[in-house]
């Protein structure tokens, strides 16, 4: 009796500290917050993306007098308020920040950095402790840029690794997100870690002919490649321009300045860029 009575204590005690270990882990489980604003419904689909595969919850900043106009009558409103130094008022949000251990802030990428709206609340909202992912769409680049933005606007948050995909690249966009989330330990599985750039060299004809073709077309990128790396990646080659951003027919007086920019050629496609880093 005594022998059934010490394995039933020592299997309560066991049966007890698994429990509390379940539960402590449970308790250790970050809670995500995918925060975005979008106003084309680009940026809403990397949001949904990232909140469908960790399960997240999932919010909009939504400013109180929308963007809503095509892509010229936002750039005109922006400049105007950039000048008059307007504040973008956007909704209170129904999330409490306070609740989330990591939060993902994804916003369209406008004159460099984050829209407005997002401007707004991180002016407004003190991410201090936070685990901060940014993630963003653009038509050149700009998550560099606003990130670092980010990170002066909120100097006590952890701000980590972001994404970005170029608009006219969304298609690729799910894949590249799952990559993301499993390189960054958000997700678990295997993803693809790419091998460093090696030294740069100057292009070859070859190469200059490939950077002109990933960036033909695209009128708000005038540039000249000078030097390049390239790595192997799944199904392809991946190239990293140094080039000079010279001044276009619409912008005379830009200064010129010297750029990266990444070309992507899979096998059996054209060339194409995903990224121009200024």
């Amino acid at each position: 009796m005594l022998v059934i009575a010490t394995a039933a204590v020592t299997a309560i005690s066991c049966g007890t500290k698994n429990e509390n270990k379940e539960e402590a882990t449970e308790k250790e489980a970050p809670k995500v917050l995918v925060l975005y604003y979008s106003q084309t419904s680009n940026t809403k689909a990397v949001a949904t993306e990232i909140a469908t595969k960790l399960n997240a919850d999932i919010e909009e900043i939504v400013a109180v007098n929308p963007y809503d106009g095509d892509f010229q009558a936002t750039i005109d409103r922006c400049i105007v308020e950039r000048e008059q130094g307007t504040v973008t008022e956007i909704k209170p949000l129904e999330a409490d920040i306070a609740n989330y251990d990591v939060i993902f802030i994804g916003y369209p990428v406008w004159f460099g950095t984050y829209a407005p709206p997002v401007a707004t609340f991180l002016a407004n909202t003190d991410l201090s402790g936070k685990k901060i992912v940014p993630f963003c769409t653009f038509g050149s680049g700009g998550l560099e840029s606003s990130v670092k933005d980010m990170a002066e606007k909120q100097p006590k948050a952890e701000i980590l690794k972001g994404y970005g995909v170029r608009a006219a690249r969304l298609d690729a966009m799910p894949k590249e997100i799952d990559n993301f989330l499993k390189a960054s330990g958000f997700l678990e599985g295997e993803y693809v870690k790419l091998d460093e750039f090696p030294e740069q060299h100057n292009v070859s004809e070859e190469e200059t002919a490939i950077f002109n073709a990933a960036v033909d077309g695209y009128t708000m990128l005038h540039a000249e490649a000078k030097t390049v790396a390239s790595r192997n990646i799944p199904n392809g080659v991946e190239y990293l321009f140094t080039a000079v951003d010279l001044p276009r027919e619409d912008n005379p007086d830009m200064p010129v300045r010297e750029i990266k920019v990444y070309v992507t050629v899979e096998n059996g496609a054209a060339p194409v860029f995903t990224n121009v880093v200024r």
